[in-house]
């Protein structure tokens, strides 16, 4: 893919940011998925890694080499004719530069990054590190003239016994993620929560990425909310799995 198309594809994003109010972006996780999605209608689409590492027989959280996904969207980005952003999990190990590069490389103009380091032992970044990192992300894609969407990513509401005990220290993270230059943030486990989802949403000014079930939840709650953009993260893939289940169901021996 061209410079030229890549950069018209990042614009794009940002312009649909702001167009929608949510954003669906659906998860997708090889070409037949995103084909699909883009015919449903959707004008662009996140690859998630639980997703692309179920379809390649990987291991999710960073079961799969920086190279390996790289190779493994960059069919799938070149398939369709609209902006893909692609979850990164926690980077893969790599500096925000080298992480930009390979995603620009492939044609992607959108990252997600979290704060649960994969490689080192699963552990969580600080609210200060994880800023740094996505201010890198930022430094990275403003040097090489793509205005990448960055979609700062923090799981301190996945790791709580109590969601509600880490909301201000989630909150704080939060506000340092868009300070530090995300575009959107991602409250990772609250989308069940309307008083958790309206807390984020109201402690930001940059649009709260929600997960959700395509079939169990309701784009009007969400919008209600105030929620900026939604991804459904693998749930979308389950979805598929229970209704491949019951299709097959009658036909097994």
């Amino acid at each position: 893919m061209d410079f030229r198309t890549v950069v018209e594809r990042a614009q794009r994003l940002k312009h649909l940011h702001a167009e929608y109010k949510p954003l669906v972006l659906p998860t997708v996780w090889d070409v037949w998925s995103a084909r699909t999605a883009v015919g449903a209608g959707f004008p662009a689409l996140t690859i998630g890694s639980h997703p692309l590492a179920d379809s390649r027989g990987a291991a999710d959280h960073e079961g799969q080499t920086f190279e390996e996904v790289l190779a493994a969207v960059g069919p799938i980005i070149a398939a369709v004719d609209v902006p893909v952003s692609v979850d990164l999990e926690a980077g893969y190990g790599q500096e925000p530069a080298d992480l930009i590069a390979g995603l620009l490389a492939v044609g992607g103009v959108g990252l997600n990054v979290e704060d649960t380091v994969h490689s080192d032992g699963g552990r969580v970044r600080s609210t200060q590190e994880h800023a740094d990192y996505i201010a890198g992300l930022r430094v990275a894609a403003d040097k090489a003239g793509v205005p990448v969407w960055v979609n700062g990513r923090t799981d301190l509401f996945l790791h709580a016994d109590d969601t509600s005990s880490v909301l201000d220290e989630a909150i704080e993270r939060l506000r340092a993620l868009e300070q530090a230059g995300a575009d959107s943030v991602y409250p990772v486990g609250i989308q069940d929560d309307d008083g958790l989802l309206a807390a984020v949403v109201g402690a930001v000014t940059v649009p709260v990425n929600s997960t959700a079930h395509p079939v169990k939840h309701d784009l009007a709650r969400f919008r209600r909310l105030g929620v900026g953009r939604i991804t459904f993260g693998p749930l979308l893939q389950f979805a598929l799995t229970d209704t491949m289940k019951d299709m097959l169901g009658p036909w097994a021996p």
